[in-house]
């Protein structure tokens, strides 16, 4: 979904600050109604690739779209697996341990103005299976902006309802997840993908910040910094796949 302009929030789109100077590609490109495909995605990676292969840069691809990562290594037609040397790698932690980081991290989307930017885009007839509007934190959220306008003034009734949308938005998260990690088991199981694989548990298991970033490097970091280094001794054609 972060393909698609618009939806900093809802998609939780990595900020300029975040991005730490590094280029990222396919970002907001993509019109919201558009129905961006795997195999669109696929066509655009082809060519980031090789524009930076080069140039003598790592391609990383990144995120959690599994499909479209198995549909670009995997399709015959695009010839993936031929042309590259990959590295994948997979930060997991533990199923509820995830569950409650899920929660905390939707409730701090709807502090930051995740209800106010899903309304912007609201239209009682709108195609919720295509595009932009497909986003978790979308299509969850209709019921309250239908009902928002009809029950004006009863404050009781609005925030039951806003409450159930978000933990909606919460139950498909997490459906979500329990999807993707299915998804890259299988893919290591029956594809027989060799995958690197990082365990980020004890990083999370406390709800405080504190220490945070220095538990990330050492326990998450470091380690794919030393996988990413023995790998790129290996050829000058490569290409590191995050299977998050």
């Amino acid at each position: 979904m972060q393909v698609y302009k618009g939806l900093e929030i809802v998609t939780n789109k990595i900020t300029h600050t975040e991005k730490q100077g590094v280029r990222h590609y396919l970002l907001g490109e993509v019109g919201p109604d558009s129905d961006f495909t795997a195999e669109d995605f696929c066509l655009q990676i082809v060519v980031y690739i090789e524009k930076l292969l080069k140039t003598q840069r790592l391609p990383i691809i990144i995120r959690g779209s599994n499909s479209y990562i198995e549909k670009l290594v995997e399709d015959p037609v695009f010839m993936f697996k031929y042309k590259y040397d990959s590295c994948f790698i997979s930060i997991d932690v533990e199923k509820s341990v995830l569950n409650r980081r899920v929660d905390m991290r939707v409730d701090q989307m709807v502090k930051a103005g995740l209800v106010d930017e899903g309304r912007h885009i609201f239209i009682p007839d709108a195609d919720y299976t295509k595009g932009i509007r497909r986003s978790i934190g979308v299509p969850e959220m209709y019921r309250y902006f239908r009902e928002e306008t009809n029950i004006d003034g009863d404050d009781e009734s609005k925030q039951m309802i806003l409450q159930a949308s978000i933990s909606s938005i919460k139950h498909s998260t997490r459906m979500l997840i329990c999807n993707q990690h299915d998804k890259i088991q299988r893919l290591i199981s029956k594809k027989m993908w060799s995958v690197h694989h990082i365990i980020a548990t004890d990083i999370f298991k406390e709800d405080g910040e504190e220490d945070l970033d220095e538990a990330w490097t050492i326990t998450v970091l470091q380690p794919c910094l030393d996988i990413v280094k023995r790998f790129l001794k290996n050829d000058h054609h490569n290409i590191i796949i995050e299977c998050t």
